[in-house]
Formats: structure tokens, C-alpha cells, sequence
């Protein structure tokens, strides 16, 4: 019995998963202190649980707008820096915290926060300067895999899509990570009886048409490399594969130099389409 505990506790360890929300609601950063101009929004999820969202504007009128969605951990005035540095580029750049996260009400959940993606994706269009076609989502880790399936669900139809950091299924990442545990290796199987498969990016990948990038780092030890593989194998194209020397969701931070002009020379053919 404390082996089964044991192993069913650990379910979670990737902190990518369904099962594994790990928000705070204090702040972490503040925009203005930095000296960067930003807006917070206020706005409802379908069910109407309120949700609270940060702007940042672009000098000018936008080339395009960025809807980032964060990661499982913390909230977004801990995340908003991956994305926040494109309003520098000239585009909208909104992001926001899923419900039980920072000052958005209610509490975590999987169908709450695919919900809550496609209140941002609505919301995102009201921005001064949004225009339909001009919309880009960049996900990143877990908040890929809501970025999809908010996507998918509600037919809503990107300019380009990018994803750092993210798996293919909530059941195959928290397997693997059972896996790379000697302790926990006997039980991989469990997240296949235990683990929802509803809300993976499996199911809703290939209805997005978008030109997409994809990017990991090889050695990622939360999410591993080949959930990150499978996902774009998965998509159709347009698509590119871009791996990252190290990290989880470094990309646009530590390896910031490298990608970071590749993005946006990308972002550019993407709206020219």
C-alpha cells in the first residue's frame, strides 16, 4: 500500500499535467517597475469565473497580436517576461492567468483552464489593433497543451502558432516521467488507467493549419525531448523543429540571442501570408 502511494503521488512530477496546477496568487513582478507599459484587463470565462489578463502595447500600430499562455507554475507576472519583450517588436502581447491563478477567481482544472484559453483567444481580438487574421498564440510547457486544445475546440484559426516546451499527451508525459524514476518505473502504466486523455494536444493538433514551430531542448527534464518530437510529427505543415541546447522553456530567455531574431524573421513570413 505505501508503494501504491508512493507511486501514484509521483503522477505529477513532469508539473505538466492535468492533475499538477501549481498557481500563487502573490505577485512576482511588476511590469512598471522595469519601466514597461502594460494594461490589466479584466474579463469572464464562459461560466463567467473573472480572469484577469496583462497588455502590453507596441509603440504604433501592431504589426500582429500574441497571446501567450503560461506555464503551470506560479502566474503570470512570473511568466509574462518569455513573452512581454515582442511588444518591443511591434506586436500586442497579451497574457493571462487561468482560473485559480494570481487575481483570477475560481479553482484549477483542466476543462476550466481550455475554457479560460478560449475567453483569452476572444478577448485577444478586442485589443486596439487586433485583426483576425493577424493573431498569433505561443504556448508555452502546459500552457502549449491548453493553447491547443482551446484552439482546436472552438475552430479558432491563428496566423502562426508556437509551441516551447510542450507534450504530446497528459497520459504518455506522465508516463515517461515514471519512467526516468527507477522508483516509480513499475507503475508507468498507471497514468493510463489514472490520467485523462480529454484536452490533449493529440486530439486537436492536425486541425491546426497554421505555419508552426515547435521548440525543445534536448535535454529537458520536465517535459521530455520526444513527447516534444511526437507533437510535431503529429501536426501538419507548414512546421518547423527547432531544438534548444538546455533548459525547459529557455529559449527566449537564456538562449535569447540565438532564437529569438529567428522568431520574429519567422513571425513576419507567417503575416505576409
Amino acid at each position: 500500500m505505501r508503494l501504491t502511494l508512493l507511486l501514484l503521488a509521483a503522477l505529477p512530477l513532469s508539473g505538466c499535467t492535468h492533475v499538477f496546477f501549481k498557481p500563487t496568487r502573490h505577485i512576482h513582478a511588476d511590469p512598471a517597475a522595469e519601466g514597461r507599459r502594460y494594461e490589466a484587463i479584466k474579463f469572464a470565462s464562459a461560466d463567467g469565473t473573472p480572469l484577469t489578463g496583462m497588455f502590453f502595447p507596441p509603440e504604433g500600430k501592431p504589426k500582429g497580436t500574441v497571446v501567450h499562455f503560461h506555464g503551470n507554475g506560479q502566474n503570470m507576472t512570473a511568466h509574462y517576461p518569455y513573452a512581454a519583450w515582442l511588444a518591443d517588436e511591434g506586436y500586442n502581447v497579451f497574457t493571462f492567468d487561468y482560473r485559480g491563478y494570481g487575481a483570477s477567481g475560481g479553482r484549477p482544472s483542466l476543462a476550466g483552464a481550455v475554457a479560460d484559453g478560449r475567453a483569452a483567444l476572444e478577448q485577444a481580438l478586442l485589443l486596439p489593433g487586433a485583426e483576425p487574421g493577424r493573431m498569433i498564440i505561443f504556448g508555452q510547457s502546459l500552457g502549449g497543451a491548453l493553447a491547443v486544445a482551446a484552439a482546436g475546440e472552438s475552430g479558432f484559426k491563428p496566423a502562426a502558432l508556437v509551441l516551447e516546451g510542450t507534450f504530446y499527451s497528459y497520459r504518455q508525459v506522465a508516463a515517461a516521467v515514471l519512467r526516468s524514476h527507477r522508483l516509480t518505473w513499475p507503475a508507468s502504466w498507471l497514468p493510463y488507467l489514472l490520467v485523462s486523455g480529454r484536452h490533449s494536444p493529440s486530439a486537436h493538433i492536425a486541425r491546426l493549419h497554421c505555419p508552426k514551430i515547435f521548440l525543445h531542448a534536448v535535454g529537458d527534464g520536465t517535459v521530455p525531448f520526444a513527447q516534444g518530437r511526437r507533437l510535431y510529427d503529429a501536426a501538419p505543415g507548414p512546421k518547423e523543429f527547432w531544438e534548444v541546447p538546455a533548459g525547459h522553456i529557455e529559449a527566449f530567455t537564456a538562449f535569447h540571442a540565438a532564437y529569438a531574431p529567428r522568431l520574429l524573421a519567422f513571425l513576419d513570413a507567417a503575416l505576409k501570408q
